[in-house]
């Protein structure tokens, strides 16, 4: 069961009506009492109109000096590891020995497995192999600075305790470890920056439902939210972000999810500020709103990339083999001097490469995924990069509406398609 806060609302405009109305007494004026009644009722759409306008936001205010300032650890960054690791792990992609196609981390989606069922898997998660210090050891040997873990993916599990909900990984065998906590400490031990991922939609959740949960067609990265339950989820949402602050003061928050038809860019900047007043030096993917609108803190690509320079700071995002998380089977590894290449046309353009690994169900990385770090380390200490980084001029912000999003070649482009919906 999923513990919420809520705040107690009001409809000012209803109460000043009545407060009105109460003055009216019995030894008013019939003429004037239908005078008053009448305005007053003539004024009540005005006033709901007023209460129900949407709010015009704007990401917190910050100078380009202060920005620059808070940006510089990342433009200083060539290079990063992704891990994606969550209950999906334990399956390697497979359900009931059923392989089920697409990345391995949407196996619930894709597989359209019952929530029920699938929150089942919390009871054998003990990924007891899983080595911090030697995770991001290696992450620093092969040249990265910084790492970014998925604390929640879409399917609602998290990896910390956090008092908004027991889909959690203190109701597991693992209870007694923090996976968050011990791969933070190692990334202090080892001068490498600390990140977050956080997923947007949530498959777990109860006021969400995936398409077919409701017999329709459709993505299930398009959760559905149900009738009149959306700030409830914000709210749950907002509480558990400035929770994973708190405790782990994360240096990015990567947030994933956004095409959620339900999400607005207003939501995304509504959280982004709570964000920044929380942390001032924090940074945060634009992912955090609809990615196509927004460019704040910076631009996230994924197993794709710009053909030329970007203006902006930015990150592409790649798995070594197929899938982000744990495969079993998936063997499609690309060779060291395919990442370094990689590496550098990123690098050249501006942009820092972010690349994955996917612990198995009991922690452990893959061998191959090891080895690959370690050749591509020697590739760079024999040939190193230079990065080349924009100059930034402005604080970007929302685009406007009537200039498309850019796609990989910097382009206009249409909306981006669901990830891992491939």
């Amino acid at each position: 069961m999923i513990r919420y806060k809520s705040a107690p609302g009001s409809v000012p405009h209803i109460n000043i009506f009545f407060k009105h109305t109460l003055m009216i007494t019995q030894k008013t004026p019939i003429s004037i009492r239908k005078l008053i009644v009448a305005g007053l009722l003539a004024s009540l759409p005005l006033a709901f109109a007023e209460e129900e306008a949407p709010k015009e936001l704007a990401p917190k205010a910050e100078s380009l000096e202060s920005y620059n300032s808070r940006m510089q650890w990342f433009v200083d960054s060539p290079y990063g590891m992704f891990i994606h690791f969550g209950l999906y792990s334990q399956l390697g992609g497979f359900w009931k020995e059923k392989p089920i196609g697409g990345y391995s981390e949407w196996i619930q989606g894709k597989g359209n497995i019952d929530r029920e069922e699938y929150a089942q898997l919390a009871k054998s998660f003990n990924p007891a192999d899983f080595d911090a210090d030697l995770i991001v050891r290696s992450a620093k040997e092969a040249g990265m600075t910084y790492l970014v873990i998925t604390a929640k993916h879409h399917e609602g599990f998290c990896l910390w305790d956090s008092q908004y909900t027991e889909f959690d990984v203190t109701n597991t065998p693992f209870q007694g470890r923090d996976i968050l906590e011990e791969l933070r400490q190692a990334c202090n031990k080892h001068g490498i920056k600390f990140g977050i991922y956080y997923s947007i939609i949530d498959w777990n959740h109860p006021t969400q439902n995936r398409p077919s949960e409701l017999g329709k067609n459709g993505s299930p990265g398009h959760t559905l939210m149900v009738d009149g339950r959306k700030q409830e989820y914000v709210d749950y949402q907002k509480n558990q972000v400035l929770e994973l602050i708190k405790k782990y003061d994360p240096a990015v928050l990567w947030f994933d999810g956004d095409w959620a038809n339900w999400w607005t860019v207003e939501d995304g900047i509504e959280l982004y500020n709570a964000i920044r007043e929380a942390s001032p030096h924090i940074i945060v993917n634009n992912r955090v709103a609809r990615r196509e609108r927004c460019e704040f803190d910076f631009v996230t690509q994924e197993q794709n990339h710009f053909k030329d320079a970007f203006p902006r700071h930015w990150e592409g995002c790649y798995t070594m083999n197929k899938s982000w998380g744990y495969k079993k089977g998936d063997n499609n590894w690309k060779d060291a001097k395919t990442i370094y290449n990689k590496l550098k046309d990123i690098n050249e353009k501006g942009g820092n490469l972010l690349l994955n690994v996917g612990p198995d169900g009991n922690g452990r990385v893959q061998p191959e995924a090891y080895a690959i770090l370690k050749e591509t380390a020697e590739l760079l200490k024999a040939t190193p990069i230079r990065k080349h980084t924009p100059t930034i001029t402005a604080v970007p912000g929302v685009i406007e509406t009537q200039a498309k999003p850019r796609n990989r070649k910097g382009k206009a482009s249409q909306e981006p398609a669901i990830d891992g919906a491939e």
